[in-house]
């Protein structure tokens, strides 16, 4: 049984350290090519008709705030049509009503695109809308960003060159110095939007629009196939699609688009559920062609590493967990201590992963240094106090268990002095991973004990880091529940 445990061990961290290696290459791709992008000049000569995409359901606190923004775009009003596609059940669609009038007096093409049902969701709403639309490119924006008023003069230019079917932009962040939770998303929402995407784009590697801020030509979205609602992440599904069919992508991090973090952790598990487990099924539906393609072996490793990415969740729970009785083992078995001492080696990863969230966080903190060591800790921690929840999530996912599409409720939070807590979209609920990952702290706290019984400290720092990841994911989880009405589920 002992070496099953060691094997399992073994090869959840060896997918951990080769993870981290891939992040470490993308770091080094990203300083060897950054670069200001060359942003296309806008020209007269190009003003193609443009639909603006406005994804909706049940967002009375931050739809006027984006209607408004919506409204304020620079570009010739004769060649932009806005569709608002709202699916929802509540007062957003009278709110919708009152903007669109006041909009349309202006002279917008504005319109309300309403669906009685959310067949599809929101895959299903982009697909029922872009029959009916005008444009020859079509703009995104989901319902937390506000687009900044030159975005289309921004994005638009780049279309001259006939094989570009996307332009995505980068996301800022308008209230991450709200708390520790809002900072530390933009901190790993940042390495992303600076290393990740830059870094593939440069290679001609795969990219992804983000769901939001981008702009796709409408010719591409029909080539590709149109939007599939058979993944919770209809955007990843539809990108490779698109790439796979020759069309290139094209990444402005130098354009950004800001939006909305959520601000507490039902709401931040919400998202994350979605985006670990619609990555696991995108991966699922797509890597085979991707393998099946003419692409680069670089370029087919890149998209392994980019379709699989939220797996790190899962390996990292099965080697956490594993860790405790691996402390065992190691004791049991003095003859195995070669073995174990080659686990130094993963350290490498750790430094791998470090210098990633570096190179990230310099770009966009003026004490960057301050910054990395406040944040990357907690960062870590959180991290991998999320890696039940996410990791669930990716399973699901890879062997294709089916559940709707759950909005992350908005909050139209930008200031520290705004509140949360009567917002009627937020369902707190103590479930059973919630008191599942209450239960995983006191187990590490457990390991932390067993090393120090057996004087092996070679595992209590990550043991230490468990704990307090979990039991910070618990209290963050259960914390709603005391300002608002309980539900046990």
């Amino acid at each position: 049984m002992y070496i099953v445990i060691i094997i399992l061990y073994a090869l959840s961290l060896l997918y951990i350290f080769l993870f981290s290696l891939s992040q470490l290459h993308l770091t080094w791709i990203y300083l060897k090519h950054k670069k200001k992008t060359n942003l296309a000049k806008w020209s007269e000569d190009f003003i193609p008709h443009v639909t603006v995409q406005l994804p909706v359901y049940n967002e009375k606190y931050v739809v006027k705030r984006l209607l408004k923004a919506v409204g304020e775009l620079d570009y010739p009003k004769e060649k932009l049509e806005i569709q608002v596609l709202d699916d929802s059940t509540d007062e957003t669609t009278s709110i919708i009503k009152e903007e669109i009038t006041s909009l349309q007096k202006r002279g917008l093409d504005i319109t309300l695109v309403h669906r009685e049902n959310r067949k599809g969701f929101k895959a299903g709403a982009l697909a029922h809308a872009t029959i009916k639309a005008k444009g020859d490119f079509i703009a995104i924006f989901d319902a937390d960003f506000i687009p900044q008023q030159d975005f289309l003069r921004q994005t638009i230019p780049h279309f001259v060159n006939s094989k570009i079917g996307v332009v995505q932009t980068r996301w800022e962040h308008l209230n991450k110095n709200y708390s520790l939770l809002t900072q530390l998303q933009a901190f790993g929402l940042d390495a992303h939007f600076s290393i990740e995407q830059s870094a593939r784009n440069r290679v001609g590697s795969f990219i992804n629009f983000n769901g939001t801020c981008g702009v796709w030509r409408k010719q591409t979205i029909a080539e590709a196939g149109g939007w599939h609602d058979d993944t919770l992440t209809e955007d990843l599904d539809l990108s490779y699609r698109a790439q796979l069919k020759g069309w290139q992508f094209l990444y402005l991090e130098d354009v950004s688009t800001p939006g909305e973090l959520p601000v507490v952790m039902p709401a931040i598990k919400s998202q994350q559920y979605r985006w670990n487990k619609g990555g696991a099924e995108t991966a699922r539906k797509i890597f085979f062609k991707v393998l099946q393609s003419k692409k680069s072996f670089i370029t087919k490793l890149h998209a392994f590493f980019h379709l699989f990415n939220s797996s790190v969740f899962s390996t990292l729970l099965i080697a956490a967990v594993l860790s405790v009785p691996m402390l065992y083992i190691k004791d049991q078995h003095p003859e195995l201590s070669w073995l174990f001492n080659t686990g130094i080696i993963f350290l490498l990863g750790f430094f791998s992963i470090a210098a990633f969230y570096w190179v990230s966080n310099k770009q966009f903190s003026k004490k960057h240094t301050t910054s990395f060591f406040k944040l990357f800790p907690p960062f870590l921690i959180i991290s991998m106090g999320l890696s039940l929840h996410n990791g669930l999530a990716v399973i699901e996912g890879l062997v294709g268990r089916k559940t709707p599409f759950i909005r992350t409720p908005k909050f139209n939070i930008t200031k520290k002095e705004d509140g949360w807590s009567n917002n009627t979209y937020l369902h707190s609920s103590l479930n059973f991973v919630t008191i599942l990952e209450g239960i995983l702290c006191f187990y590490f706290i457990y390991g932390c004990f067993v090393g120090i019984q057996l004087k092996d400290s070679g595992l209590l720092f990550f043991h230490i880091m468990l704990a307090l990841g979990f039991g910070s994911i618990f209290i963050y989880s259960i914390k709603p529940l005391f300002t608002r009405k309980i539900n046990v589920t």
